[in-house]
């Protein structure tokens, strides 16, 4: 046996994590071999008790139809706060702060409408350039929306030349120059694309001190980044659940909102369900927000899309924050020495300093856009399931919850596998 593979069973046999992997379903080849699952960062895998969390109430659906809103073994209407104290842990913030519902980007636009307020000259919005598409869209159709062009008003920060990374400097140096036009930042928790986490704090710092209002959209943070908001004087947040949280495709969404914005009169976009609970069924013309972020709920949200994430807290309380975090540093490091030592014409774009980075590592391989996608195609081919994305990277992301070191061994070895079949 090699020495690499050797080590990577070794520390898989002395990891307190490992029980986990067997409580999600890991998807298989057709041989029936599992897959080398490396995708955490666009769809977890499923955790097995979800099976049982939809059973629950599809059978309360069926034995109580629409008593089960408040006869529910877990009633319907409240079914939501059940989920904020936990997903508050997770993000180190307070339960009141936190409303889970909607999908991400109509919690952003929830968020834009009560925090987008453009007045004389501040009224741009920063982001980074090479924001995910859905969060761009938002942005632009939100300065349309108050008359604004986003080719003057959307200012997207780069990396400096010949760099893949933005030095929260950048950041702070342009809000230092443009500040008084800035009535906005939104930044993501870790960048989609290149895997670099950054500090949050010291944008919403720079952010406050230029006089604008700072957002985070913690997509690739939440369940992945152990308390992303712990001591954040962020204005605003919004996240899903299907990436790092395992809540299963299209699952609930969630938003944080800082509780200096509890205030009733707050401008938001209103609905039935964010209607304060004690009065919401007498059905007053007049509304009065419910205290705190859930006085930013519409409707009453989808409870089969909702259930799995109960199954998936369970699994973070039990693994709990520190354990899941050490172990991420060590396999994305792992994942790191391994590509440097067998595939040295690999490179990645994520940061090497384990804090400055979540579980992905962004790949780019010499020989350009074409030659990558050849070695994805192969991998996918061949049980190994990471994804691309344009115009030339290849994301791994080995999940603490499910992976393990041999998943990051047998990734590298087939990269080589991949290489030499599709030079050849």
């Amino acid at each position: 046996m090699e020495p690499a593979l050797e080590s990577a069973l070794e520390r898989d046999a002395a990891d307190p994590l490992r029980p986990l992997r067997a409580r999600f379903g890991i998807p298989r080849t057709k041989q029936g071999d599992p897959c080398v699952y490396l995708c955490g960062h666009s769809l977890g895998l499923m955790p097995l008790a979800a099976r049982a969390e939809i059973a629950q109430e599809l059978d309360d659906w069926e034995r109580l139809a629409v008593l089960g809103h408040e006869h529910a073994r877990r009633p319907w209407i409240p079914y939501h706060d059940a989920l904020a104290p936990q997903v508050a842990a997770l993000l180190g913030c307070r339960a009141d702060e936190v409303a889970v519902m909607n999908s991400l980007t109509v919690n952003l636009h929830l968020m834009l409408a009560s925090f987008y307020r453009p007045q004389g000259a501040r009224r741009a919005i920063l982001i980074e350039a090479g924001a995910f598409p859905s969060d761009r869209y938002a942005l632009a159709t939100h300065l349309q929306w108050h008359g604004l062009d986003p080719r003057e008003c959307l200012i997207e920060l780069a990396p400096r030349a010949h760099e893949d990374l933005i030095a929260e400097e950048s950041i702070e140096r342009l809000l230092a120059q443009r500040g008084e036009e800035v009535a906005l930042v939104l930044w993501p928790g870790v960048q989609y694309l290149t895997g670099e986490a950054f500090d949050l704090p010291r944008i919403a710092r720079a952010a406050h001190r230029a006089g604008a209002l700072v957002g985070f959209d913690l997509a690739h943070s939440v369940g992945n980044l152990p308390e992303p908001l712990r001591d954040l004087e962020a204005d605003f947040a919004v996240w899903c659940s299907y990436k790092y949280l395992n809540a299963g495709p299209g699952a609930i969404a969630g938003c944080f909102v800082h509780r200096s914005h509890f205030e009733p009169s707050r401008h938001r976009l209103a609905g039935w369900w964010g209607h304060e609970r004690a009065s919401r069924f007498q059905m007053p013309h007049e509304f009065q927000p419910a205290p705190g972020a859930a006085g930013f709920h519409l409707s009453n949200q989808s409870i089969l899309s909702t259930a799995p994430l109960f199954a998936s807290l369970a699994l973070f309380r039990e693994a709990g924050s520190g354990r899941l975090r050490e172990k991420s540093v060590a396999l994305t490091s792992f994942m790191e020495e391994l590509l440097a030592e067998r595939t040295p014409e690999i490179r990645s774009v994520t940061p090497r300093a384990a804090g400055a980075r979540g579980a992905q590592l962004s790949l780019r391989l010499s020989g350009g856009p074409e030659r990558g996608r050849r070695v994805h195609q192969w991998l996918t081919g061949h049980g190994v399931l990471c994804d691309w994305r344009e115009p030339d990277i290849i994301r791994a992301a080995p999940a603490p919850l499910y992976n393990g070191f041999e998943d990051v061994f047998n990734f590298v070895a087939r990269r080589e596998e991949a290489l030499r079949s599709t030079d050849g």
